[in-house]
Order: C-alpha cells, then structure tokens, then sequence
C-alpha cells in the first residue's frame, strides 16, 4: 500500500491535499502508554526491515513487499494486534510444515463478473491483491463483481483489499474466514473464526470511509498482542468450556483458547440479549461464501499458520462500480451530504468526537507518517530475535527511534 499512502495520503486523494482533512492534528487511536515501554520507528525503516525477514524466510521479492507493506500499513493504521508483531507466526509457517512460500496462485473459473483462484497454500495478501486487482477489473466492465479464494492463509487486515478498490475509484468488500476461535451463540467451544468484513467506499476528498471489524467481540490477533504486552483480558471477551467468563492474564487465557478450553465470544457478546446472535450469524455467513461457496475449508476444518496440515482459508472480494449506478460526482455529493448529517447531530457529552469509519485510522496512520510507528520493546526485540535465526545481521535499535544498524 506504498503508493496509496505516498499518493493519496501525502498527495491527497483526488487531488486534494492531506492537510485538507486534517483538523484534529497528531492523534493516535492506539497511544503508546506508557511510553517507555515503546520505540518509535519510521514507515520506512520497518517496512524495510520486514521485507528483509520475508525474503530470508523464502517469499519472493514481490510478495515479501505485499506481506511487509499489508503489515506496516496495519501499524500506521494502528490495528497493531495485525501488525509486525504477526511476523514471527508467518516466518514460523513459512520455514515450517504448510505455507508455501512460492506459490503458484492458479485461475480456477473465470465466468463474466466472477472468478475463482486456488491460493496454492501461500500467505493470502498477494493473493488477496491479485483476487481484488480482478474483481476491479471486472466491476469496471459489469458493474459488480465476485472474486472468490482457496487454499490460502491468514490475510492480514480485510481493509487492506477494500482499499485496493477505493484507489480505483470503487467501493470495494473483503471478508476472510480464519481457525476456529469463536464460539457459536449459545455454545461454549470454538467453530467459528474470527471472519472478518470490509468496506470501502471512496470520497472526493481524504479520508476514505472504511469499514474493517472481526465478527467477534476482539479479534484473536488483541488477545495475543496483550500477551506479548503483559495485559489483562477483560471480562466479556472470552468463554470457558464450562460457560464462564474469563478474565485476567492474557498469556494464560490465550493458552486456553489455543488448547480448545477456551472460546472468544462473538460480536455482541454473550448469549442473544446484547446480540451475540448477529456476530455469530454474521461469522458463519462469511464462512459460506469464503468458505464453503470458494471450495476452501470452514469452520473447525479451517487450520492454522503454523499448524501440521495447509490452513486451506478462504477469502471473498467484491467491487462495485460507482459509475454503474450513477455518475461518481453525484454519488460523492450524496455521501458528503450524509457524512455531514452524521457529524452534524448532537454528540454525547463524554465522546471525544463523532467520528466516521475508518477516521480514526486515517489520522493515525497520518501521524505516525510523520513522528514514526510505536514499537513495543518486547515486539521490537522478538523481531531482532526473527532476524538472528534467519542469520540476517541487521537489526532494529529496540532503545530509541534511530534506525536499524
């Protein structure tokens, strides 16, 4: 996502300057705290560093770019639970029994607005660029388009895809299963994953509208991410098997998940009074049509990155063609006209601001172009650890912000 970032944040989407939408100044929707524990570290730098790993650990130039950038842009969108810190469990997958790291992605149906592709076992965010590249290309000729995969990995942030659409000029969808770690509402063992849904849809001026949430009520990536942190879980995320509520040390809850004693709770939470129902529903509806619907795995059948059989996920793009439906400018009059009926209602008096989707992320990923990416030590220091065992010299200053020596 370089060129988005550099062409449409830095340069301003269709034209229009950064600074243009940029009234909040530097704000951060995941602030390092406390601040001694992080580095700060530039776009540049990490993304660098990454790409080094992934080429060590055997993708080839192109795709170590796609994995490395869909990566760094999660850190500068402050979605850090899909960030760097998913760097070890990729190389462990990729040096290990079932991601191939030179996959051979294969056309399996291609039938007017729709495609199928076959992943071939390889981590899903080159795929998952070349399945939203087609869907693009289709919705420009029919208007809507479907593209389906399977046989992948875990894909990273579902926004990433949409986005892809959104520098077109599209609206663009992405939704992935993943390994069983949600439970079913009204069960207490884990069958769903954690699925994913995203939604873009372009603006005539930054930022984009961008939908990107887990179908549960965290996504399992937060849960690990605290782990490495020393963070507590909070009660209402998590279930046991013998249907109470977990609560407390993040390392030994995720144990238990990742032992099958334990289950994230949908989105909605617990039972159907708050609407674990729609989570839950929402989450096995993903997983028909980027599961069962792509030929790829479901459910309990989905595996996992660095498991002892190929994950076989699946993955779902769409694209909509604004231009099919009415002319683009009319359609961006229509949607500055509701955004500025949303921000225009009364706020609730403890909201910091009405805030639309995806804004949050976009102010963060502006600042952290600016003043660098936080880097968690112990994150900083288990990638310096990635690098050693691929015998890579190069190494982040897991001190301060300097760059890597």
């Amino acid at each position: 996502m370089l060129y988005f970032i550099l062409s449409h944040v830095l340069g301003g989407l269709a034209g229009v300057a950064m600074v243009s939408d940029f009234s909040v100044g530097l704000y951060e929707r995941e602030p390092p705290i406390p601040p001694g524990e992080y580095v700060r570290v530039s776009y540049e730098v990490l993304k660098s560093f990454t790409h080094e790993l992934f080429v060590s650990a055997g993708l080839s130039l192109d795709d170590a770019e796609v994995v490395a950038d869909a990566l760094v842009t999660a850190d500068l969108m402050g979605i850090s639970s899909h960030g760097v810190q998913r760097v070890r469990r990729y190389v462990d997958g990729l040096l290990g029994c079932c991601v191939n790291p030179r996959p051979k992605v294969r056309l399996v149906r291609d039938v007017g607005a729709v495609a199928l592709l076959d992943a071939d076992g390889g981590l899903g965010h080159p795929v998952g660029v070349k399945a939203m590249k087609i869907a693009v290309e289709k919705a420009k000729v029919f208007g809507v388009s479907l593209v389906l995969v399977r046989n992948s990995q875990h894909y990273g942030i579902a926004g990433y895809y949409a986005l892809k659409a959104v520098e077109e000029g599209l609206i663009g969808v992405s939704v992935t299963n993943s390994e069983k770690l949600v439970a079913y509402v009204n069960t207490t063992s884990r069958v769903l994953g954690t699925n994913p849904i995203a939604i873009g849809v372009p603006r005539p001026k930054p930022p984009p509208i961008l939908f990107d949430a887990a179908t549960s009520v965290v996504p399992v990536g937060k849960i690990e991410l605290y782990a490495k942190l020393g963070k507590t879980v909070r009660e209402g995320w998590v279930l046991s098997q013998d249907g109470s509520l977990l609560s407390g040390d993040a390392n030994k809850i995720l144990n238990e998940i990742k032992n099958g004693r334990a289950a994230i709770l949908p989105l909605g939470g617990l039972g159907e009074e708050f609407g674990g129902h729609k989570g839950s529903g929402l989450a096995f509806m993903i997983d028909v049509i980027a599961g069962v619907l792509s030929g790829a795995a479901w459910g309990i059948h989905v595996g996992y990155t660095t498991g002892e059989k190929p994950a076989n996920v699946g993955h779902a793009f769409a694209a909509i063609n604004i231009e099919s439906f009415m002319p683009t400018q009319e359609f961006h009059a229509r949607i500055e006209k509701y955004i500025e009926e949303i921000k225009s209602l009364p706020k609730h008096p403890q909201a910091d601001k009405i805030w639309l989707p995806g804004e949050k992320a976009w102010h963060t990923m502006q600042t952290r172009l600016k003043i660098g990416i936080p880097l968690h030590k112990n994150i900083c220091k288990e990638l310096n650890q990635v690098a050693k065992n691929l015998n890579i010299k190069n190494k982040l200053n897991c001190d301060n912000s300097t760059p890597p020596t």
